[in-house]
């Protein structure tokens, strides 16, 4: 600090002057929270940040290192707001005051997150998510019930996976919105019809993936507190993998993706018929060592009697042994014919419910190029080339034109 010739006045230079409101600045805001729009973004070579926040009135310089700006997760561009937490300085060279940022979000996605982290504490407190309130799921699910939209891609995806793996399972879509405000109530409701007609085993509740905000819905408390509310086992399958919401919490199965849900609900046909196959064999070799075991105990109790000589007592112990062997013979016989014709009526179930068998009686099943099947006339274009796969063999077809009336007129195909 310099003074004047007379010695009364302090001078300061305007780097004290400067040093000394730093001070000030950074010791009376130690941290704050600022949302704001970001306006004159500036990325320099050195991974810096420099643009400013505003708002409709006022403005604020604003910095943000490379350390803290490379683990951002979206890209800053001007126009959008942002919500930051930082120091506030000045930047002595110039006096500029200036946020020197340490953390920074989106401004709607931040307050969404926020709404997010309350509700599950609040939830996990209740003990909505504890494993104890978790309902099991049935070993073989004969009606299963998918709430999603009805014109996405979610349903197909998962009544493709289940008619591959088991086409004994009866599906019915329950139609609801899965993204929007009125999502949540619907969804609801649904359920709480689902609940009172008592017709299903399980319940899937699937859309595609998105943003936090896209599925907000599935956030919903009335919707959480009605999944926890259901008399039977509700599935949740919501976005991709490394998307959660707190229905996946609150479910009794949260799988990663709709598809991989439909693989976790049901066996695979082709490996239950393994199964049944080496079960016969086995239950075969049982019933083989048994009566194996049964003849030598006869063959020694016949030893035995002829030791002790009484000619009578032998003949009878032979008769007694014979019948108990005949009996014996006779009930595991029934039992395994049983099993085998339990094991034919499996079969002829995954037989009749074949593609396969569809065809033999006729019907084709037309596939567009990609391998998709052709389930509507309005699916296809003219000329669109087909595949039309018959019981034995196929044949390449072209469509002529589309029927004007899709209703009553077939495809036309050349």
């Amino acid at each position: 600090m310099n003074t004047t010739s007379d010695g009364n006045r302090p001078v300061l230079r305007p780097a004290q002057l400067n040093a000394l409101a730093r001070d000030l600045l950074e010791g009376g805001f130690p941290a704050v929270w600022v949302e704001g729009e970001l306006s004159g973004l500036a990325r320099p070579g050195s991974g810096h940040l420099y643009f400013t926040l505003k708002d409709e009135r006022a403005q604020v310089r604003c910095a943000m290192f490379k350390p803290k700006a490379q683990f951002l997760r979206f890209v800053p561009r001007d126009g959008l707001q942002v919500l930051v937490r930082g120091r506030l300085t000045l930047y002595e060279p110039r006096g500029d005051c200036q946020l020197v940022l340490e953390h920074m979000e989106e401004a709607g996605e931040g307050a969404l997150r926020r709404a997010f982290d309350l509700l599950k504490a609040k939830l996990t407190a209740e003990g909505l998510f504890a494993e104890e309130r978790k309902r099991p799921l049935p070993r073989f699910v004969r009606r299963l019930g998918v709430l999603t939209s009805p014109s996405g891609a979610v349903i197909r995806d998962i009544e493709s996976v289940l008619a591959r793996r088991w086409p004994l399972l009866e599906v019915e879509l329950l139609p609801v919105p899965v993204q929007g405000a009125t999502a949540a109530p619907a969804i609801a409701r649904m359920l709480r019809a689902a609940y009172a007609a008592g017709r299903h085993d399980v319940l899937l509740l699937a859309r595609g993936g998105g943003s936090l905000e896209d599925l907000w819905c599935f956030n919903d408390e009335a919707l959480l507190r009605c999944i926890d509310e259901s008399p039977v086992p509700v599935v949740a399958a919501i976005g991709h993998e490394v998307d959660f919401t707190l229905a996946d919490f609150v479910a009794d199965l949260r799988a990663p993706t709709p598809s991989a849900a439909a693989e976790l609900l049901v066996p695979d046909r082709a490996a239950m018929q393994a199964r049944l196959v080496q079960a016969h064999a086995m239950l075969a070799r049982q019933l083989a060592r048994r009566i194996e075991r049964l003849r030598q105990r006869t063959d020694h109790a016949g030893l035995r009697l002829q030791a002790q000589r009484p000619q009578r007592r032998l003949e009878r112990g032979r008769e007694r042994a014979a019948g108990l062997r005949s009996r014996l013979e006779a009930a595991l016989g029934r039992g395994l014919q049983a099993r085998v014709g339990r094991l034919r009526e499996l079969a002829r179930g995954l037989h009749v419910a074949s593609p396969l068998a569809t065809l033999e009686r006729g019907y084709a099943i037309l596939q567009r190029e990609d391998g998709h099947a052709v389930r509507a006339a309005d699916e296809v274009a003219a000329g669109e080339v087909l595949h039309a796969r018959l019981a034995r063999g196929g044949l390449r077809l072209r469509v002529e034109d589309p029927p004007t009336d899709q209703r009553n007129q077939p495809l036309r195909l050349m």
